[in-house]
């Protein structure tokens, strides 16, 4: 069972459990922004604060997920979130997503801080063998955030996804790491 008051602490943030107060028009602003929303799968619906505030109360429910709001330390201000889960008990791994939602907060290494204190807490604490993420291909930003968060391309599933239902196919590149 994950302890849900767990806080994991870096240098530039710190990850708490998402809550629903953090359930707010902020966060429904992310997930309905385009340029945020273009490689998650909420952007097939319209987000409204009750799916927003429904899902966080789940993953809350959950002994096999935990939902991290990234808090950035210098404002104590919520700019996205990351996914730990489900963990699949058997096997011993769980799965990483992640968003940041404050596009003022992209390009300087938060989104690999949140996944390093993850993928620790995932194998320091909780004692899983595995991580892994699935991207697509042409996510750069996360491509590079998985590798220095020490995350290798382990394989490729050819023209899997695409980002809207206009655009070509593209591959998901799976990331995976292993204490």
């Amino acid at each position: 069972m994950i302890d849900k008051n767990v806080v994991l602490e870096g240098e530039t943030v710190i990850l708490r459990e998402c809550r629903e107060n953090d359930c707010n028009t902020i966060y429904l602003s992310w997930l309905n922004d385009p340029n945020v929303n273009k490689y998650l799968e909420t952007r097939w619906t319209e987000q409204t604060l009750e799916k927003i505030i429904s899902f966080v109360s789940e993953i809350h429910k959950s002994d096999h997920s935990i939902l991290f709001a990234i808090i950035y330390c210098d404002n104590n201000t919520h700019i996205g979130n990351i996914k730990l889960g489900p963990i699949h008990p058997h096997y011993n791994y769980a799965d990483v997503s992640y968003f940041i939602g404050d596009c003022n907060y992209w390009g300087k290494g938060i989104a690999t801080e949140a996944i390093k204190l993850v993928k620790d807490y995932a194998f320091d604490v909780l004692g899983l063998h595995r991580v892994q993420a699935g991207l697509f291909e042409e996510n750069v930003g996360s491509k590079k955030a998985l590798e220095k968060a020490g995350f290798i391309l382990e394989g490729r599933q050819r023209k899997q996804l695409r980002i809207n239902e206009n655009d070509k196919w593209q591959d998901n590149l799976i990331f995976g790491a292993v204490k």
